[in-house]
Order: C-alpha cells, then structure tokens, then sequence
C-alpha cells in the first residue's frame, strides 16, 4: 500500500482504527472521500468536530445529549414512574426504535466485569440509587444483556433494589422470532423455558 501518497496513507491508517473496519474498508473509504467534492469532505469533518464538541452526557439519565438534559428525560408525555436500566446509550435507542416503551431510562456506561476492574464504582449505580431515592419511580426494569457480566450487572441491581419500595422487572429473553429450535443456543432455550407464560 506504500504506493499510496503519505496523505492517503494517513487517512486510511486513521479510519482503520474504527471499530469494525479492516484495511480494505478503510481505503475503499478514504478512495471514496478523495473522491467527493471538497464541500462534502469538509461537512463531514465539521460534523465530526461538532459531534466532539456538543455530546456530553445528559445529567439525569446519562444518555448522550447535545443538552444538559436529553430530548427523552425532558419529554413531558414520559412516564416518571418507570425506569429502564440499559448498559450503554446504543441500548436505549434500540429500545426506542421498537417504539414499546414510553418510560425514561438510566444509562449505567458499562457493565460490571470484575476480570476488567470494572466494579460498581465505575458505572452509575450510585447515581441510578440516588435517582430511586426520590421515591418517583415506581418501577424499574432491567434490560442489561444476557451475556455473564449482563446478568451480573443486572443481578446486583436487584439486590441493591431489594431495600427500596420499587418493583424490579427483567426483560424477557429467550427463542427469537422466526427463530428455528435447533439453531438456538442452550442458553437462550434454558432461559425461553424458564420464563415460559400462559397463552
């Protein structure tokens, strides 16, 4: 790839260290940025600088926000009674997108993962404690993922929760839709069996 201009050479190695994206991807990419005119490479990095500047993290629910407070939490027709824990904000908009849930959320950044030093002090459990103890919520529902440190995570919520009037649900997991019994995991089938329901 040495036949490539030093400037070319610089953006690919630069866009190779996204995540998910090989060599090849990124000289396709950088090919294609040479490419563009020069007004459409220079609204894409703007927008990139932009987003570096203006996203913060919303002060309530910890979601990313150009806003001190996120268009979610200061949503007026949301309901304050019930509180979805997710892991990361890429959670909280795949829940919106499913258009389900018309609650408020609180975004822990992480999962507990004791093998990574990551314990309760380095995601915002203290904060979602602190959010219940102003006794609005009614209900929480913890929707972590269902891998080990998910179910961890989600586990030592609940018992945090335990000493606080405040229901505590888990989101259902188990056989997807369309999903062929012989394809899916031990796992998934032990939990579908598990949290089997009345029909």
């Amino acid at each position: 790839m040495n036949f490539y201009p030093l400037p070319i050479l610089n953006l690919i190695k630069n866009i190779s260290r996204l995540p998910g994206i090989g060599e090849k991807t990124a000289e396709r990419l950088a090919m294609h940025i040479l490419r563009i005119p020069r007004r459409e490479a220079e609204q894409l990095a703007r927008s990139i600088l932009e987003m570096k500047d203006k996203i913060k993290l919303c002060s309530t629910c910890y979601a990313l926000s150009d806003n001190h407070i996120c268009n979610i939490c200061s949503d007026q027709t949301r309901s304050d009674f019930i509180l979805c824990v997710v892991e990361q904000p890429a959670d909280m908009v795949a829940i919106e997108k499913s258009g389900s849930y018309k609650g408020l959320y609180h975004v822990l950044q992480g999962v507990l993962s004791p093998m990574n030093g990551v314990g309760p002090d380095k995601i915002r459990i203290k904060e979602l404690i602190l959010r219940i103890q102003k006794k609005i919520v009614k209900e929480v529902v913890l929707a972590t993922g269902t891998n080990v440190e998910g179910e961890a995570t989600a586990s030592y919520i609940a018992q945090l929760l335990d000493k606080h009037p405040v229901k505590v649900t888990r989101i259902a997991s188990g056989v997807p839709m369309g999903g062929d019994l012989k394809y899916v995991d031990q796992v998934t089938l032990k939990r579908a069996m598990e949290t089997r329901h009345t029909v």
